[in-house]
């Protein structure tokens, strides 16, 4: 590539240190279209005749071919993917091949290539998303009126439904997919033609670029063109945080799996068992998923700090994007699919929901809107039932067999409808409450939405 300026060949050892072409290869549908489009203009713009250009197309695409059926040899001397498939066409077609590269920098082709990967990852993570939440959604719909606990600080809390929280997460992964629409805008931007830095006295159509290309438009500053990575930075954030919601998820399932809790069984295909301990089955796929959302979270750090301190425009620092990108897209896909797959054929021990929702002290809060209903303020009311909690501990008498009256005026002979489970879940009447009603409602609106 540079052989005019330099008198030595590159040292082996820098060619092992500084090749790219062993996980950038998988740019090679993103560069042939590029090169392609690229070639087009040159065409448009005089620099390459009909001939040239039908021969350079064919030549690409046969390439391209090659690459799919694994028939095509990368040679790390060459060190990217931009200069592998470059090198075969000249050596296929001639001259016509060294031709290409007129008007472009591996900047600001690099550039383009990375966006529109990242662009197509985009489309199918989203379109893996809406799987996990058709699978999510599903679970809800068969256990909608599944009562259990709902916890804070992992302490029984108030009682929702299955269904509900299950649709939590629906919610938190339809933020995912916004993130990624969103993020996609800032990506669909063709920095072709910004070359190296300053673009080139050879002037080609770059909206027509664009357009062949699918961008919404162009770059308008050359310089932040190729020094420009915030749109990988994004991407990696966004699967940072998805990858923290399926943790989360995770982490619920493997609590609800345990002996103590034994709300859910995940299926045999989607659980291991101990090499020692026979009676054992482990949430493997949950625990993996924990762990590896640390990974994705360490990408996201790997390439801000790649970044902070670069001088525009393009360092060689900015080859180190690549691995943390194409990593942390594979594990998020990955940890999708399976996710999916074990949500999909896990089951619900409604028996153990329906015991642990029959503990009174999920009411204690309702028993306080009681008395607040009786004109008692809030912070008062919350003392007196705070009384009769520490009076139900102390006598191991539960708290809706307790004789309130006895603790305070306020507690009428009607107490006990405050302790009947689906009275106080149809209380909740206001929207995004664990409703039975509701919760349905937003089952047959989230299936709706899915659908489109």
């Amino acid at each position: 590539m540079w052989k005019g300026r330099f008198t030595q060949d590159t040292s082996s050892l820098v060619q092992q240190f500084g090749e790219s072409v062993s996980y950038d290869w998988r740019l090679f549908p993103h560069d042939i279209a590029g090169s392609i489009a690229h070639a087009r203009a040159q065409k448009h713009a005089g620099l390459l005749t009909e001939g040239e250009f039908s021969a350079i197309e064919s030549g690409l695409l046969a390439i391209r071919s090659d690459i799919e059926e694994g028939r095509f040899e990368f040679k790390t001397s060459l060190e990217d993917i931009h200069m592998n498939i470059e090198s075969e066409l000249t050596k296929r077609i001639g001259a016509a091949g060294a031709k290409l590269h007129t008007a472009r920098s591996r900047n600001d082709q690099v550039a383009t290539d990375t966006r529109l990967y990242v662009r197509s990852q985009i489309d199918s993570l989203s379109t893996a998303i809406r799987g996990l939440q058709r699978a999510l959604l599903d679970r809800a719909d068969l256990y909608a009126d599944a009562v259990m606990p709902g916890y804070t600080h992992l302490q029984r809390g108030q009682p929702v439904t299955a269904g509900h929280h299950f649709l939590a997460y629906v919610e938190m992964l339809e933020r995912d997919v916004a993130r990624l629409s969103d993020c996609r805008k800032r990506v669909n931007v063709s920095p072709l033609g910004s070359g190296a830095l300053a673009g080139s006295t050879i002037n080609l159509d770059r909206l027509a670029i664009a357009n062949e290309l699918g961008f919404d438009s162009v770059t308008t500053n050359s310089m932040d063109a190729i020094a420009d990575r915030d749109y990988i930075a994004e991407i990696l954030f966004v699967i940072s945080l998805c990858g923290v919601h399926l943790s989360r998820l995770s982490e619920d399932l493997i609590l609800w799996c345990s002996a103590e809790f034994g709300f859910a069984a995940l299926a045999d295909a989607h659980t291991t068992g101990s090499s020692l301990m026979p009676q054992k089955k482990n949430p493997d796929v949950c625990e993996l998923t924990r762990g590896k959302t640390g990974r994705l979270l360490g990408n996201l750090v790997a390439l801000l700090t790649t970044v902070k301190g670069l001088p525009l425009t393009y360092n060689r620092d900015l080859q180190e994007d690549k691995e943390p990108l194409f990593d942390s897209i594979d594990t998020l896909h990955l940890s999708l699919a399976v996710n999916t797959e074990m949500i999909s054929a896990m089951t619900m021990r409604l028996d153990r929901c329906a015991a642990a929702a029959a503990d009174p002290m999920l009411l204690a809060t309702d028993l306080a809107d009681y008395l607040v209903k009786k004109g008692v303020p809030f912070r008062h009311a919350h003392e007196l039932v705070g009384k009769a909690v520490a009076e139900s501990i102390a006598t191991s008498i539960p708290l809706d067999q307790l004789e309130l009256s006895k603790i305070s005026e306020h507690y009428g002979s009607d107490t006990a409808e405050i302790f009947q489970l689906q009275r106080a879940l149809l209380a909740r009447t206001n929207p995004g409450c664990p409703n039975p009603l509701i919760v349905k409602q937003q089952i047959e609106r989230w299936k709706n939405h899915l659908a489109e």
